[in-house]
């Protein structure tokens, strides 16, 4: 994930509230939901070994399981594009936190150790499509090797699997982030803005979080290109975005006019190109069709040039 990116999801899931609504929003379990989030509490991240220093900021929290000192621990993992081994990755983290669990004597009662329940939060624009469990990762063989296979799983949640009605219809702080990363225009950024001021007046704790992740978000992301001062209230944004928001969107109109017109222009200049070509030289075969039809604006307005005076067809695509 990007750094940048990453710090401020770290930043968010500081906090427990975002981490009780990360389970009670997206994760579809009943026991889970029983559990008394009051009790969340950080655990340190500094369990990992000297090859994993970048690990040292891990979100890791644990939470108390029938109001015993009985820990579930939750290590969350944020990523933006996919790992085809993120199952090593999360058995390697697993590993090394029940070791540091050990040496630290944070077993349970009777010696076993506590369940871990390893989540990868994952925004990237790609579908996910890495294997969510180790074994899945190992070919199968048979005999006696088959009985010693590893297998452990973590628990995936999409951002880009929910759709904006979906999460619209949750009062859920991490719904709140998923609609804010999947906003599309200036009137959906004010609209969630609008909805956190009014949701949140009685915590201003929450709000001041989102503020700062929100100024964040609106100048880490290329197509919003906003610069902003360093505030940490809603409402300031709100303010201060309202002027700069109603330029993006005369910009984010213009871009796709622009862009409408463009591909319009690609469209016609295709098809120009196919005609000439099967007025001189006869039936297209299929791969160039698909091969002009991929091609950008300026392959197929170099090849209409040669398609003029080429002798043969295979002329006009040389190199």
């Amino acid at each position: 994930m990007n750094k940048v990116h990453d710090s401020s999801y770290k930043f968010l899931f500081s906090n427990p509230e975002f981490v009780r609504d990360l389970i009670i929003g997206f994760i579809p379990d009943d026991w889970l939901h029983t559990l008394d989030y009051e009790t969340l509490e950080k655990v340190p991240g500094s369990y990992i070994n000297e090859d994993f220093k970048q690990r040292e900021d891990d979100i890791v929290w644990r939470v108390k399981v029938g109001g015993e000192w009985v820990y579930l621990y939750l290590l969350i993992e944020f990523q933006s594009s996919v790992d085809k081994y993120m199952a090593l990755r999360m058995m390697v983290y697993v590993g090394l936190l029940y070791q540091d669990l050990v040496k630290r004597g944070e077993m349970l009662a009777d010696g076993r150790l506590p369940p871990i329940l390893p989540i990868v939060l994952y925004n990237g624009s790609q579908r996910w499509t890495a294997a969510t469990d180790i074994a899945d990762l190992i070919p199968a063989v048979p005999g006696l090797v088959s009985e010693f296979k590893p297998s452990l799983k973590y628990l995936l949640i999409d951002e880009s699997a929910y759709s904006t009605y979906e999460l619209s219809s949750l009062r859920n702080l991490v719904a709140a982030v998923f609609r804010f990363e999947q906003a599309q225009s200036p009137a959906s950024i004010e609209d969630i803005i609008n909805l956190l001021i009014e949701w949140l007046a009685d915590r201003p704790d929450l709000k001041r979080m989102f503020a700062l992740w929100i100024r964040a978000t609106l100048m880490r992301k290329q197509n919003y290109s906003i610069l902003l001062p360093q505030i940490d209230d809603l409402q300031e944004i709100k303010v201060m975005l309202a002027d700069r928001l109603e330029e993006w969107a005369h910009g984010y109109i213009a871009e796709g006019e622009l862009r409408g017109k463009k591909e319009g222009l690609q469209q016609g200049e295709m098809l120009a190109l196919q005609r000439l070509l099967a007025k001189r030289f006869g039936v297209i075969p299929m791969e160039t069709v698909t091969l002009i039809s991929q091609a950008p604006l300026e392959d197929i307005e170099r090849w209409f040039d040669r398609a003029i005076d080429a002798k043969a067809l295979s002329d006009v695509f040389k190199d």
